[in-house]
């Protein structure tokens, strides 16, 4: 519990999903190749996105704490995920599933979490600092939503993912991403 604990909330070496830069990073965003990985995930419906993340990740939180078929610890990894479609007060919030279970992860034993495998895909990424809100990775993502316009770059509007790389604690150099998919 404690590894977990020190991981989860000092964001110390946390694995991360892999991917390469696809292209030059412009000026506000960049466009990266993540590879095929499985994440868990839970969704939360008919709350607020904030009520929906604090739920979604305690959820998550036991999952890795034990709450699974093998009654396996595992290892926090980032970021902390979570779907946002337009019009929609269902959120699905995800923990990227550590290398070493890519292959078999533990089943969940809460029937509200689930493995799901995300295909290798190509994602419009914004980067910004702070502690971040619902209200501030709407703007981010809005922000990045009207450059790729601008630009022609084609991508899903319909929905974005928001992505968190720290804990509450940490209080400098914060890292947030908005990923919108290209089509």
């Amino acid at each position: 519990m404690i590894k977990s604990f020190k991981q989860t909330f000092l964001s110390l070496d946390l694995q991360s999903p892999r991917w390469s830069s696809a292209e030059t990073k412009a000026k506000d965003y960049e466009l990266r190749q993540y590879e095929t990985a499985k994440w868990v995930s839970t969704v939360i419906r008919g709350e607020t996105q904030k009520e929906a993340m604090r739920q979604g990740f305690w959820k998550l939180f036991h999952y890795i704490q034990g709450k699974n078929e093998k009654e396996m610890k595992i290892d926090m990894t980032v970021p902390v995920t979570c779907l946002v479609k337009s019009g929609c007060t269902d959120f699905k919030i995800s923990f990227f599933v550590p290398f070493e279970h890519q292959e078999c992860p533990p089943q969940p034993t809460d029937s509200d979490v689930f493995i799901e495998e995300r295909k290798a895909a190509a994602l419009f990424v914004r980067s910004f600092g702070g502690f971040a809100s619902p209200e501030k990775y709407a703007e981010e993502a809005e922000a990045l939503a009207r450059t790729l316009r601008n630009r022609g770059q084609p991508f899903h509007e319909d929905f974005f993912y928001t992505a968190g790389y720290d804990s509450p604690f940490k209080l400098f150099n914060r890292h947030n991403e908005v990923w919108y998919f290209k089509k």
